[in-house]
């Protein structure tokens, strides 16, 4: 493979390109730059005491992409990338009602199974004694009951995709920016167009997130992404070292930090509103409140910035990663809603590593490309 065009420049696209980077591959990655890419307003939690279904075939998926965080930074080492943003610190899980305390028992049975299956990030998981729980996050509510998670890591999604983009640069990728378009011919896309220049392709990733299915509509498949809103809170605490602390995971919503006075609450998660970047009084209304419920330590803190991602959102909640049917050198990863932090880095590697002919250690099927092709 001589030279392969990335089109998506989030955390996604970043890591097929710096895999591809890394074994000799010509990259050109192409990012539109889009307001609201999911990357830079998300989140950054990496635990694996998400509440998915034993049955879920995102569980594979998440089991490897954990794993491979470690493998990823250690590479971003060797290339001269020390900033990358990750560190385990830890997670709590909260209940502050009785119906979410009543469900405490059936979730630490859940994250015992995953760490005996082998998921990284968990450790010796225990139940807390809900004074005790404070300790790892002092503005913490008082709860009901909490479940701590050691080895539970986060990331700053934006020192690790500048850490990837500086890496695939410096392995001599070019990067443009503006709006691709595929030019098709019979089996095979041959160029990819971005403004008046053409670029020759073997091969096209496509990574683009919510905006991944009008590439897809150029190729005649049906991909349908759609985009979730999700609007976050950023807060500092002043003359407060907040770095140390540990991630709270409510039931549906959760707080994290980052130093040295950071603390990000999220998220709302809003459907059927398109591209709308706007940050509401709703929005601001429910984090604030969720956020106040789980530390009301925090409600002096100040509000620095709220900011809006465009969650890549597939109707069955399961990602796009493969090849594209009828067409032999075009891949697609996205449709990662709400975990693309987790999994974005992995599900990356993957695609890059299908372009490179290479094995693949998971089953990959339940998120065909073409899964949706006879659905309208």
């Amino acid at each position: 493979m001589e030279k392969v065009v990335v089109i998506g420049g989030g955390l996604v696209g970043m890591s097929a390109a710096y895999r591809l980077a890394r074994h000799g591959v010509q990259v050109v990655l192409v990012d539109q730059a889009d307001s609201g890419k999911a990357t830079a307003a998300g989140a950054g939690i990496l635990s694996p005491g998400n509440r998915f279904p034993s049955s879920d075939p995102i569980l594979p998926l998440l089991k490897e992409a954990h794993a491979y965080y470690p493998e990823m930074i250690a590479s971003l080492t060797e290339d001269g990338e020390y900033h990358t943003g990750y560190e385990r610190v830890g997670a709590l899980h909260v209940a502050t009602t009785d119906e979410e305390a009543a469900l405490m028992p059936k979730l630490m049975e859940q994250v015992q199974q995953r760490c005996a299956a082998g998921f990284h990030h968990i450790g010796d998981a225990k139940i807390v004694a809900p004074d005790a729980a404070r300790s790892f996050f002092p503005a913490l509510s008082p709860v009901l009951a909490a479940i701590h998670i050691p080895e539970a890591a986060r990331v700053n999604a934006q020192l690790l995709c500048n850490a990837l983009e500086r890496a695939v640069r410096r392995r001599g990728a070019s990067l443009l920016h503006g709006r691709a378009d595929l030019v098709v011919d019979g089996e095979k896309v041959t160029a990819v167009t971005v403004g008046g220049q053409t670029i020759g392709a073997d091969a096209v990733i496509v990574a683009a997130g919510a905006w991944s299915s009008t590439l897809a509509k150029q190729l005649g498949v049906t991909v349908p992404v759609h985009p979730q809103r999700g609007q976050i809170a950023h807060l500092v605490v002043p003359n407060t070292e907040t770095g140390g602390w540990s991630i709270i995971m409510g039931f549906t919503h959760y707080i994290l930090t980052f130093p040295p006075d950071q603390v990000v609450v999220g998220a709302t998660r809003e459907d059927n509103i398109g591209y709308d970047y706007r940050v509401t009084v709703g929005g601001m209304r429910e984090i604030i409140n969720e956020g106040l419920r789980m530390a009301v330590g925090l409600a002096s803190a100040t509000v620095q910035e709220v900011r809006i991602g465009f969650r890549p959102q597939s109707p069955d909640a399961e990602p796009f990663i493969g090849s594209v049917p009828g067409i032999k050198n075009v891949y697609f990863a996205t449709g990662h809603g709400g975990y693309g932090l987790q999994a974005g880095p992995y599900s990356g590697a993957i695609i890059a590593d299908l372009v490179l002919e290479k094995p693949i250690s998971i089953d990959l099927s339940p998120f065909a490309v073409g899964r949706f092709n006879h659905a309208c």
